[in-house]
């Protein structure tokens, strides 16, 4: 009832599921990925156990292939399971139980694995196998337009409700993630997934202002919060931040027009800002825009 794409890039070692489905919460149920271990997606009577013991296996060395394989063996119901596993090395394995509703199939290829039961047609699978490789960008933006291909192709012959995005850098603890993005409940999941990818890779820019602002390089800082402004324009948060930069910078002009955007959107933004520089945070770099506030008394 579900398509979905496991997958690994091979110049970050970042590790990833996407998946989209006619059916609520799927990101609760089908993606799983550990930082330096690898990637699961486990779906059509979703067994969890997959996904926890498959990461555990492949932490303790197991290659995907063989990990998937052990599972299967213990799993009574395995004809009704589909199952895509990457490990941390690209080794790749997917599995179709007899029982899954057509049309249903799945592909793999060297950090690669990509599972659709239930689809509209026969080319749903391979389409996305198409889609992700010919894709530019890094592994989020190549999963998405794998999702994008299923699409293409008819996807879900139900239609569609929810959408999962789960990436995980190459190396890092056990809970490290880059991307943990779910739709729940959507008329075009899609849709809705790609505009939250914006916005965190929107708080992405944002996190990389905070080093060279703190270190005095206004311009480095400007520039990472112009990029999260341009991401995410309509985000009051973002807003303001942009304006406190701006206005770090000597940009007085510019930072007094953000705070009344900010404020526009969200009445006790200055407040906030005003409490947050109270705290002892950004001191010297806010007196610019504390003189603004002075002034907004």
């Amino acid at each position: 009832m579900t398509y979905s794409i496991v997958a690994r890039d091979p110049a970050t070692g970042e590790l990833g599921v996407a998946v989209q489905t006619r059916w609520p919460f799927v990101g609760e149920t089908v993606p799983w990925a550990e930082s330096g271990v690898g990637a699961v997606a486990t779906q059509s009577f979703s067994d969890k156990r997959y996904g926890a013991l498959g990461l555990e296996r492949m932490r303790a060395g197991v290659a995907a292939p063989d990990a998937l394989d052990a599972l299967l063996g213990d799993d009574a119901e395995r004809e009704v399971r589909q199952v895509g596993m990457v490990d941390a090395s690209g080794r790749s394995a997917s599995f179709t139980g007899s029982r899954c509703v057509a049309a249903a199939g799945h592909v793999t290829s060297e950090g690669v694995a990509i599972q659709a039961n239930m689809m509209e047609r026969p080319t749903v699978w391979p389409a996305m196998a198409e889609a992700f490789p010919a894709a530019s960008g890094d592994l989020a933006d190549r999963l998405m337009a794998a999702l994008r291909g299923a699409e293409a192709e008819g996807g879900d012959v139900r239609g569609r409700q929810s959408a999962a995005l789960l990436v995980v850098p190459g190396e890092g603890p056990a809970w490290a993630t880059r991307f943990d993005l779910r739709i729940d409940d959507h008329r075009a999941p899609l849709d809705e997934l790609e505009r939250l990818l914006r916005l965190a890779r929107a708080y992405e820019a944002f996190d990389r202002s905070e080093a060279p602002m703190l270190a005095g390089d206004f311009a480095a800082g400007v520039a990472a919060m112009d990029e999260a402004h341009g991401l995410a324009p309509d985000d009051d948060q973002i807003t303001l931040w942009t304006a406190l930069a701006a206005g770090a910078a000597g940009d007085v002009g510019r930072a007094r027009r953000l705070l009344a955007e900010a404020r526009a959107a969200e009445p006790r933004s200055i407040e906030h800002l005003r409490r947050f520089i109270a705290a002892g945070h950004l001191p010297a770099a806010a007196a610019p825009v504390l003189d603004l506030l002075d002034d907004d008394r």
